[in-house]
């Protein structure tokens, strides 16, 4: 680890590495000295921040000329890496928008992914995608406007599309671009959300054909009108005082952040967003707002509305304020609702992140949220691991080691263990050296994460055993006995909550429990099952420890051995067809 007294005091960017070197965070700093003093500082971590810099065996960090430039370079760097520390907004599909060409003499329609400053308008995005697939199938039906990719240039035949009417064949040169663009703009105004001045203009387009004796023309733009009127009043409005702006709802409950963002475009509520983080890292509620918006906004092809409503003003809001307006092109707000219109689209957002939170979270979720509460954690116990010891008749003591996480079993962290130190059938000082040998190995290379929670399978008496080895080693873990007959939880001050309720957390550790004496008896009968070939094997005259380990690697079992033929048991290394019959007929007996 670098020296932090060394580091300069200027504004930058911190990275923070496993032992593999992954990046897990990415931070920035007014004055990166003091931001890291913080965190290593042991006294003052909070259980968030504890978590991730338990994992944390390198770092990195950039010193920059001012705030801003740490905060493009974090976003750089975020954007580059995923950290999975950082909040991040996942979501792999991108947001699609509505494309109209008015830099081209005979403008299109299209779908665009990403928005470029190519003179075009956009208009979007669009959340969920079926609505703008919608809104697009809408103004082909009722708009005469193209969609085609067609090079026009020089005059070309009109395709289907010209005949079904759905476009007036400028490629033809079938309509003056004068009459063009008029469409061009009846679709703008509809985009926008132009209501009543959409419907006015083509009230008076309708009168003009009827007055020009044009009645065909002017009936189909009456039908155009109904049509309208009818999808104008499905459209949700928020306000007709609105423009365009996205509003922030978030709502934290335990580690799980739920966010909500619902796009207003024109007054109009054209979609929402939700995502739901976990395990992340924030200083503060403040921290969080200023991650969640500068992660929204890092999509590549998102481009922020003139207006953002949080429910609360992040510090240093001007940094992110120069930073999306620079994306944007034009000057941006941030800022906390106004108006009783503003406040209700922030109470909206918020009520929809709880809902979404509470759909979303899963029953082992409630579980472990349920056993923080009675166990009274300070973070949510995400891994558990559990020690058991099994003897029969003072012989063949072997202890197991059992770990649970996010949800499952994680075999990959098992651990048999014999018993080495201890003579005869002592629980407790076998539980005291399988303890420290496996304890002592936490967050090691060969070792396993630490563990939220540890079980003593056994009573006060082996809890406390194992308190004075964690005393030693690692005095900051969570150690429970869990015993039988009945089933009760005990505590290292005595107290002790019944486990023979039928709570989900009850019922996850009971199986935790099981799950390490399942493990402990599997490896004891393996031992025995050993043990019971070879001191057999070892009667045989002329069968030593080469002899014997020759026939336990082809067989395994006795009565393998005794279904195999003189002639086989004859071909193997050392073995002749005498030694074979001296084994058969032995065993026979």
């Amino acid at each position: 680890m670098k020296e932090i007294s060394k580091i300069s005091s200027h504004p930058g960017v911190y990275i923070f590495k496993d032992k593999k070197g992954k990046v897990l965070y990415v931070g920035k700093a007014k004055n990166l000295k003091n931001r890291l003093l913080s965190y290593f500082n042991a006294s003052e971590l909070d259980p968030r921040k504890r978590s991730m810099m338990e994992l944390v065996k390198d770092f990195s960090y950039i010193v920059t000329s001012n705030e801003f430039e740490a905060l493009v370079l974090e976003a750089n760097l975020i954007k580059q890496y995923k950290p999975p520390f950082n909040v991040l907004l996942r979501d792999d599909k991108s947001y699609p928008y509505l494309k109209i060409t008015v830099n081209e003499e005979w403008p299109k329609i299209e779908v665009a992914r990403k928005i470029k400053k190519d003179g075009s308008l956009y208009f979007g995005p669009y959340v969920p995608a079926q609505s703008m697939w919608e809104a697009l199938s809408f103004i082909r039906r009722n708009f005469s406007i193209r969609t085609c990719k067609y090079n026009l240039n020089k005059t070309i035949k009109p395709c289907i599309q010209f005949q079904m009417k759905r476009c007036p064949a400028p490629c033809a040169r079938l309509i003056s671009r004068e009459e063009y663009i008029k469409k061009v703009e009846e679709v703008i105004m509809f985009l926008k959300g132009q209501r009543q001045e959409l419907i006015d203009m083509l009230r008076e387009k309708m009168f003009k054909l009827s007055e020009d004796l044009k009645f065909e023309e002017a009936a189909r733009v009456r039908e155009q009108i109904k049509r309208l009127e009818r999808i104008f009043e499905q459209q949700r409005v928020v306000s007709q005082n609105l423009d365009d702006l996205d509003v922030f709802g978030i709502y934290v409950d335990n580690s799980n952040i739920s966010v909500n963002i619902l796009f207003v475009r024109n007054g109009l509520l054209v979609g929402s967003k939700d995502y739901l983080i976990k395990k992340v890292f924030f200083e503060n509620l403040s921290e969080l707002t200023f991650s969640i918006v500068e992660s929204f906004y890092l999509k590549e092809n998102l481009i922020p509305p003139p207006l953002i409503l949080l429910e609360q003003i992040p510090d240093n809001s001007e940094n992110l304020i120069n930073w999306l307006s620079k994306e944007r092109g034009v000057e941006i707000k941030i800022r906390i609702p106004k108006s009783d219109e503003e406040k209700a689209l922030i109470d909206m957002a918020i009520k929809n992140a709880k809902i979404h939170l509470k759909h979303k979270i899963s029953p082992i979720e409630t579980t472990l949220y349920e056993l923080k509460e009675r166990l009274y954690l300070k973070s949510l116990p995400e891994r558990i691991a559990a020690f058991d010891v099994s003897t029969l008749f003072g012989y063949h003591s072997v202890g197991s080691f059992v770990y649970w996480e996010n949800g499952s079993f994680n075999k990959n962290y098992y651990r048999h263990l014999k018993i080495k130190e201890t003579e005869g059938a002592d629980d407790y000082s076998s539980m005291k050296e399988i303890v420290f040998r496996v304890i002592n190995k936490f967050d090691t290379e060969e070792g396993v994460p630490i563990p939220n929670i540890v079980l003593i399978d056994g009573g006060k008496g082996h809890l406390n055993v194992a308190l004075k080895v964690l005393s030693e080693l690692k005095d900051k873990l969570n150690v429970y006995a869990i015993a039988k007959d009945p089933d009760r939880l005990i505590f290292p001050n005595g107290k002790e909550i019944s486990l023979e309720d039928k709570k989900p957390s009850s019922l996850l550790l009971r199986k935790i429990r099981d799950e390490a004496h399942r493990f402990a008896i599997s490896y004891h009968r393996k031992l025995r099952k050993k043990v019971t070939f070879e001191s057999i094997l070892e009667k045989i005259p002329g069968i030593g420890k080469k002899r014997r380990l020759i026939l336990l690697k082809q067989y395994g079992s006795l009565s393998k051995i005794k279904e195999a033929s003189e002639e086989e048991i004859a071909k193997l290394p050392s073995f002749n067809l005498n030694l074979a019959k001296k084994v058969l007929k032995y065993l026979q007996k």
